[in-house]
C-alpha cells in the first residue's frame, strides 16, 4: 500500500471527501498549515464569521502543524510558514507527497524537503490561461513559470483549462493525471433528495450560490433576468458579501422578485439546490473551477455559467447540463437561461448523474494513486 502525504493549507470542506476516499486506498497522511478562525472565514470575503458545520476531519490521518508566521493567515504567501514540515518528510517514507499549489510559503517549504529526501512531489491545482496580457509579461511568466514546474515531479489536472494550462508552461504529458475537481457527489445528492421543499411550483426558481462581489458578477443575473418575459422567474442569492445592497436596489429597480438568503453552511446547501430549477455562475476568469456547478449538478440541478469560468468545458453539454454563455453579455445570458429551463427536467437529470459520475472523489483519488505509483516506479527503474 503506497505511503502518501499531502499538504493543504487548513481543513477545507471540498478536500475532506478526497481525502477520505484515498485513505482508503493508501497510508494517508494529511499535513494542515493552519487552524482557520470563524473571523478570518469572514475576512476571506464570506461576509460573516462563521465555521463549517459538517465534520471536516474524520476518516483519515491527520494532523495540524505549527505555523510560526508573524501574521497567520491562508491569503498571502507569508502567512502559512510551517519549517516542521521537513522533518514530518524526513521521517515519514512516503511514496509520494501532494501539495495544492505554489502560492504559500509552506507548499515550497515541503517541496524542497522532497527534493532532499528523493521523495516525488506531484502538485494538484486549478490555474487557467486567462486573458492576454502584453507580450513582455506574456514571455515574462512563461519563463518563469516554466522553471517552477520543474520543482515538481508530477501534475494533477483537475480539468481541460488546467491541464492546458500546465501544457503551455511545459510540463510533460507523460506527467500529467486526470484527478478531477469534485464534492461530496453522494452526500448532496442524498440530502437533496430527502430535503422537504415548499414553493410555487409555477415559478421557476434561478440560484446563485457564492460571495457577492465583483469578480462573480451576481448583477449580471438581475440584469438578465429582468430582460425575460413569460413565465414567473424569482432569484435566490445564497451568499453574503459587499454588494449586497447593491444587488437589493438593482432588483428593485427592475421589479425582479428576489430572495437573500445570507450565508448558507454546507449542510443546507443541498436544500437550498433542492428548491431550485437552475444555478446561475457569471463570475470572470479567476472561477478557476466553480464547485458550485458540481454541487447543484450532484442535486439534479443545471447550470449556466461564463464562458470565463474553468468548469465549463468539463461540466456544461449544451442542450443536456447546461449552456455556456459570453462573459458580460447580459442578453445571451438571458437567452441561455430560457434554453435551459426549457429543457425536459427528466432528460436533464439522467445527463447530470452521468456526468458528475466522472467527477467524484473516488475518480480524484484513484489519480493520486495512480500518479504515486508511476512516478515511483520510474524512480526505481531509473535508479536501476
Amino acid at each position: 500500500m503506497a505511503r502518501i502525504g499531502f499538504l493543504v493549507s487548513h481543513p477545507i470542506q471540498y478536500y475532506t471527501p478526497i481525502f477520505r476516499a484515498l485513505a482508503k486506498q493508501c497510508d494517508l497522511t494529511v499535513f494542515f498549515a493552519h487552524r482557520q478562525t470563524a473571523e478570518q472565514q469572514a475576512r476571506a470575503g464570506f461576509g460573516v464569521a462563521f465555521d463549517w458545520d459538517v465534520d471536516l476531519l474524520s476518516g483519515y490521518d491527520s494532523r495540524f502543524l505549527v505555523n510560526v508566521a508573524r501574521e497567520p493567515s491562508t491569503d498571502r504567501f507569508s502567512g502559512c510558514d510551517t519549517p516542521g514540515i521537513a522533518e514530518e518528510i524526513a521521517r515519514g517514507r512516503f511514496d509520494a507527497f501532494v501539495v495544492p499549489g505554489w502560492a504559500l510559503r509552506c507548499y515550497w517549504q515541503a517541496v524542497r524537503a522532497c527534493r532532499r529526501h528523493g521523495v516525488p512531489v506531484l502538485v494538484r491545482g486549478d490555474s487557467q490561461l486567462r486573458t492576454q496580457r502584453n507580450t513582455f509579461i506574456q514571455v515574462a511568466k512563461w519563463l518563469a513559470f516554466s522553471h517552477l514546474l520543474r520543482r515538481f515531479d508530477g501534475f494533477l489536472y483537475v480539468g481541460q483549462r488546467n491541464r492546458d494550462y500546465l501544457l503551455h508552461y511545459g510540463a510533460p504529458t507523460d506527467r500529467l493525471f486526470f484527478s478531477p475537481h469534485c464534492i461530496d457527489n453522494e452526500a448532496f445528492a442524498a440530502a437533496s433528495a430527502a430535503a422537504a421543499v415548499s414553493r410555487d411550483p409555477s415559478r421557476r426558481r434561478i440560484l446563485f450560490v457564492g460571495k457577492l462581489i465583483p469578480r462573480k458578477r451576481p448583477a449580471d443575473l438581475l440584469h438578465a433576468v429582468s430582460q425575460l418575459s413569460g413565465q414567473p422567474i424569482e432569484v435566490a442569492f445564497a451568499g453574503s458579501g459587499e454588494l449586497e445592497a447593491e444587488l437589493r436596489q438593482i432588483a428593485a429597480n427592475a421589479s425582479v422578485r428576489v430572495e437573500f438568503m445570507g450565508f448558507v453552511n454546507q449542510s443546507e446547501l443541498p436544500a437550498v439546490y433542492a428548491a431550485a430549477d437552475l444555478l446561475v455562475l457569471p463570475s470572470n476568469a479567476q472561477e478557476t473551477w466553480g464547485l458550485v456547478v458540481n454541487e447543484a449538478m450532484a442535486c439534479g440541478v443545471p447550470a449556466v455559467v461564463s464562458d470565463a469560468v474553468g468548469c465549463g468545458p468539463d461540466l456544461i453539454d449544451a442542450g443536456a447540463t447546461g449552456a455556456i454563455f459570453p462573459f458580460g453579455d447580459v442578453a445571451a445570458l438571458a437567452v441561455a437561461m430560457k434554453d435551459v429551463l426549457s429543457l425536459d427536467r427528466a432528460h436533464v437529470r439522467r445527463r447530470l448523474a452521468d456526468k458528475i459520475e466522472v467527477y467524484s472523489p473516488q475518480r480524484a483519488a484513484e489519480a493520486i494513486i495512480e500518479a504515486a505509483t508511476t512516478l515511483g516506479l520510474s524512480r526505481r527503474s531509473g535508479a536501476s
